[in-house]
């Protein structure tokens, strides 16, 4: 499939009061809507299900297993499954995975048409804190409730297309991009629960939030020609704001659908992949141009090493 129609679902604030079901049939709400305007793939955004608790700090983290699903699908997203293979949609959302084995992670999944779960991918890039920090007015704490991804960065062929995933603060390293990129990626998936404060720098306000997101998301775009859909859950939860911002990138860098509030929202847009093939086999030919034996310090080392003089 060279062509075809793309969506992404933002949803606007889930209040901890909110139900699996609730926020399910908001979703598929959204799904409708996507159908009637030809989609054949939608994204949601990071934690689907659940408002974003690691902005709240409890001593004992078993007290918030009931957020996480211990399987996929389940009763209550069922019937978003089912949907999704009645219009022959396929679909990837996020949500927080606890395994039989009790570990935590943030999760996504892409699902085919056909109610298969192609891929599954946990959150690399875990930002924030896993202790209470009292000199901060918002509490960020998703070092506190999961583990590092284990899955890497992988992609899978759905729909006749080349897929990946990558979820919020992973858009941020390129080290994301180029790993799905040199796998041929031509349509990533990012969810992101963004909050509008959370650092300790008064400096960084909405605005400046707002134009890291989309840096980041075009620039990853250009740098490996693909798509890229960035979904946010977004606006007023828990007394808390969360950005919006949910943005379709093509894979020249370029925005062409962009969200207009932060509630639940389709942003639509045609996605020609043959459009990957230019920046692949030009600029950004990896085969011609890497020199990957000057890269070694980029897998050796994480923390900064600064020169002795």
């Amino acid at each position: 499939m060279t062509k075809m129609m793309i969506g992404a679902a933002q949803i606007g604030g889930i209040q901890k009061a909110e139900t699996r079901e609730e926020v399910v049939a908001r979703m598929i709400a959204l799904m409708d809507e996507a159908a009637a305007k030809g989609v054949k793939f939608l994204a949601y955004p990071e934690m689907t299900l659940t408002t974003f608790f690691p902005r709240f700090y409890v001593e004992d983290r078993a007290e918030f297993d009931h957020w996480f699903e211990k399987e996929m699908p389940n009763a209550a997203v069922q019937p978003l499954f089912d949907k999704a293979k009645e219009y022959g949609m396929g679909f990837t959302f996020g949500y927080c995975e606890l395994t039989p084995e009790g570990q935590h992670f943030n999760t996504s999944i892409i699902v085919s048409p056909e109610g298969e779960i192609m891929l599954k991918y946990r959150k690399t890039h875990l930002p924030g804190h896993a202790e209470f920090e009292e000199e901060r007015s918002h509490q960020h704490l998703e070092k506190r409730y999961f583990l590092p991804g284990d899955t890497g960065f992988n992609v899978v062929r759905s729909q006749g297309v080349i897929m990946g995933m990558s979820i919020c603060n992973d858009r941020r390293w390129p080290e994301s991009w180029r790993v799905m990129g040199l796998q041929g990626v031509q349509l990533v998936s990012i969810g992101y629960n963004t909050p509008s404060q959370n650092n300790l720098s008064a400096d960084e306000g909405l605005a400046k939030r707002l134009y890291h997101h989309e840096l980041s998301v075009c620039a990853g775009a250009y740098q490996n020609s693909t798509y890229a859909m960035a979904v946010a859950k977004c606006g007023t939860e828990d007394g808390n704001h969360m950005i919006g911002g949910s943005i379709i990138v093509d894979p020249d860098g370029f925005v062409i659908a962009k969200a207009e509030g932060e509630g639940d929202e389709l942003l639509v847009a045609e996605a020609d992949f043959d459009k990957c093939a230019f920046g692949k086999s030009t600029v950004f030919n990896f085969a011609a141009h890497r020199r990957t034996e000057h890269y070694g310090r980029i897998v050796s080392q994480t923390g900064v090493e600064e020169p002795s003089e």
